[in-house]
């Protein structure tokens, strides 16, 4: 009989939620362990070693696939709302309006940049189509996620002031990719030899990540918010939608006879969806109410549990050949 060898990262991964729960003041917002400046910095360096990764030549070659940047924005910004939207009535039944709204705040909101990215890489799809789609998704977000909430929120909404996002985007992303770039004809052969020992600093900044959207969430206590049944009924609801989008773009990629890289591209960046810019757009769509824990909910059991599934996933998408005999590996 054949042993059934464990994923060291999985087990990783349900360690670190396991210490958010015992300690998740590590991960609060008054926490004096620099978690957010360690992945902050962390997330910058991995950007860096994929421009010093990266030639010039493949970057373009990514970015001409204009039918899996189509795929991956409509994803995100029309296929998540429509499904929404067409299940209010029995989502209404189930919870009431107030969480489906916040599953609609959820569905319109943009993709994630950086855990997408690395995801991405670790599962070894197509890089520079994730950073284009996964950057170009905050922006777009800017203007399509208030068109979608502003259907059916009756209050006007005020200027979205997202000026420190995007600094961060342009000093953590976008100039640490173009730094590698300009040295990649220096460094990029000696980066490549340290392949093994760059992925495991990719999976511990996945796992800062993982911990601190755990901790935050058992800190507030988000949890205790809503009954049981409620709060049981929202993630199964979540899980749900999640694998929905997740196969059916998988479906779409094999229509398209994309590649197995950009399915993989597709199938994450296209299931994602921002915390960063939900805590953001909700103090200005939902300003003044006092719900904004229970709207934010859906966003935050979201966020946490696609990070997991994805970082599974990824782990073992990654671990397939890349010498022209690629494994069927994807779910």
């Amino acid at each position: 009989m054949k042993k059934i060898k464990i994923d060291t990262f999985v087990l990783a991964i349900i360690a670190v939620v396991i210490i958010a729960y015992l300690f998740p003041e590590w991960g609060s917002q008054g926490s004096q362990v620099p978690l957010d400046m360690v992945a902050s910095i962390g997330i910058s360096l991995i950007f860096f070693f994929y421009g010093l990764k990266l030639s010039p030549e493949r970057i373009k070659t990514g970015l001409k696939n204009w039918h899996l940047h189509i795929l991956i924005q409509s994803a995100t910004f029309l296929v998540f709302p429509l499904i929404i939207i067409a299940f209010q009535p029995f989502l209404e039944r189930l919870f009431d309006h107030k969480i489906w709204l916040a599953f609609l705040f959820l569905a319109a909101l943009p993709s994630t940049v950086s855990s997408s990215v690395v995801m991405v890489s670790m599962a070894k799809g197509n890089i520079p189509a994730a950073i284009f789609n996964a950057s170009i998704s905050g922006l777009i977000g800017i203007a399509i996620t208030p068109l979608w909430v502003g259907l059916f929120l009756n209050q006007t909404s005020s200027d979205f002031n997202l000026q420190g996002i995007y600094i961060k985007l342009l000093t953590e992303i976008l100039f640490p990719v173009v730094l590698g770039l300009g040295l990649q004809r220096y460094f990029g052969g000696y980066v490549l030899s340290y392949s093994r020992q760059l992925a495991l600093f990719d999976k511990s900044i996945i796992l800062i990540i993982i911990y601190k959207s755990f901790a935050e969430s058992f800190e507030e206590k988000v949890f205790t918010s809503v009954v049981v049944m409620d709060l049981v009924g929202i993630t199964f609801t979540v899980v749900l939608l999640f694998y929905f989008v997740y196969l059916l773009i998988g479906l779409l990629s094999k229509k398209l006879k994309f590649s197995i890289e950009d399915r993989i591209t597709a199938q994450f960046c296209g299931t994602k969806k921002s915390l960063v810019h939900g805590t953001v757009f909700s103090k200005i769509l939902f300003k003044h109410s006092a719900a904004i824990g229970i709207i934010l909910l859906p966003l935050m059991l979201f966020h946490a549990i696609q990070i997991f599934i994805i970082s599974i996933i990824a782990s073992s998408m990654g671990k397939r050949e890349v010498d022209g005999r690629p494994k069927p590996v994807i779910p």
